[in-house]
């Protein structure tokens, strides 16, 4: 079975759209994925304390000098 010219270039050319088809496919997935996790991280931070208080507890905490974590203060 021998195909014209122009069925082979038909081919061709489904062969590439497919291709195309389902490299947007993909990229949408991940497109998808990213905007969920962006949304998470938004929620996240939304319910995180503010930083003004962050900064208020920071004089609770002493700082971590290193080759001292055994000296008594």
């Amino acid at each position: 079975m021998s195909l014209s010219q122009g069925e082979l270039v038909a081919m061709a050319y489904a062969v590439v759209f497919v291709f195309v088809l389902a490299y947007v496919a993909i990229i949408a997935a991940k497109l998808a994925r990213l905007q969920r996790e962006t949304t998470e991280l938004v929620e996240l931070a939304r319910k995180r304390p503010s930083t003004e208080s962050v900064i208020g507890r920071a004089a609770e905490y002493a700082p971590i000098v290193p080759g001292e974590q055994g000296r008594a203060r």
